[in-house]
């Protein structure tokens, strides 16, 4: 039987594997939207384990917005990464210095 221990567990390794995506790779901005990305997978996993726990559907309805923002971003993104790619003929972040102020 699975336990809410063990989908605490396994979001906290997500959480730990996305935390060590974005600060080993900081070149490719792909793989830090993508551990953004399981940020927010880990964000929800807690969200529905003590939703279905406490008998609650406030973290399953709160799941449905994180999903829709991250569906947002991860369009948004892309879209500015590839015009980025299309100016630049690179996505390293080293390069890309057009965002500063």
């Amino acid at each position: 039987m699975i336990t809410l221990a063990h989908y605490i567990v396994f979001a906290a390794v997500l959480f730990c594997i996305a935390l060590a995506g974005i600060f080993i790779n900081r070149k490719n901005v792909i793989v830090l939207l993508m551990a953004i990305e399981l940020m927010l997978l880990a964000v929800n996993v807690n969200f529905i384990a003590f939703s279905r726990y406490l008998g609650d559907v406030g973290g399953q309805v709160f799941v449905f917005f994180i999903l829709t923002v991250a569906a947002a971003e991860s369009a948004i993104g892309l879209g500015i990464l590839t015009l980025i790619f299309r100016n630049r003929r690179t996505i390293n972040v080293a390069e890309i210095d057009d965002l500063h102020g």
